[in-house]
C-alpha cells in the first residue's frame, strides 16, 4: 500500500518540459576535439583539459556535452583535469561511470556528492535514475521526494526522474 501511495505522489504533477530546469539538454558539440582536448572559445581552437586559460565552467560544459554524445570515456578524461571535491564533478563522475556499466562505483560518486551538497538535485536524479534501472523503485521515490524538498519541483531534475520511475527510461544527459 505504501508503494501504491508513494507512486501516486510521484506523479501528482504534471510531466514538465525538461528545458525549464537547471538542466537543459546540453547542445551537441560544435566542434569536435580529440580526446582529453576541450573546444576553446576564446582562441577557437582545440586545448589541452589541463590548459589554465578554462575555467571549471568551460570543462564542465565540455564534460555535459560529451556525456550527451555518449563519449563518456572523454568525458572522464576532462573530469580528470577539474577540481575532484567538488559535487559537480563527482556527479559527473557517477553518471559517466553508471553509463559504461560501473553501477557500484557510479553510487559511490553520487553518495560522495550528496555528503559535499545534499541539495545537489542532479546527482539525486542521476542516482535515481540508476536506482530505477536495477528495479530499486523504492528507493527512486524517495529521491524523487529529496528533490521535492530541497526545492526541485519542476526543474529537469524532478521531471527526468519522475518519467524513468514512469516509464522505466532514463536520460543520457
Amino acid at each position: 500500500m505504501r508503494v501504491i501511495i508513494s507512486c501516486a505522489l510521484a506523479f501528482a504533477l504534471p510531466v514538465t518540459a525538461f528545458a525549464n530546469g537547471p538542466e537543459p539538454t546540453p547542445p551537441k558539440p560544435k566542434v569536435s576535439c580529440n580526446q582529453g582536448m576541450v573546444y576553446d572559445k576564446k582562441s577557437k581552437k582545440c586545448v589541452s583539459a589541463q590548459d589554465s586559460r578554462l575555467t571549471p565552467d568551460d570543462l564542465f560544459q565540455t564534460v555535459r556535452e560529451l556525456a550527451y554524445a555518449g563519449d563518456y570515456t572523454g568525458a572522464q578524461i576532462v573530469l580528470a583535469a577539474m577540481p575532484q571535491n567538488d559535487d559537480r564533478t563527482l556527479t559527473y563522475l557517477g553518471f559517466t561511470n553508471r553509463k559504461m556499466g560501473n553501477v557500484d562505483l557510479s553510487m559511490d560518486y553520487y553518495n560522495r556528492a550528496l555528503k559535499l551538497n545534499p541539495a545537489n538535485i542532479l546527482a539525486r536524479s542521476y542516482m535515481g535514475q540508476g536506482m530505477v534501472e536495477q528495479g530499486n523503485i523504492t528507493d527512486a521515490l524517495a529521491e524523487l521526494r529529496a528533490i521535492r524538498s530541497y526545492g526541485g519541483i519542476g526543474t529537469w531534475a524532478e521531471a527526468s526522474l519522475r518519467t524513468a520511475i514512469a516509464t522505466g527510461q532514463t536520460f543520457n544527459y
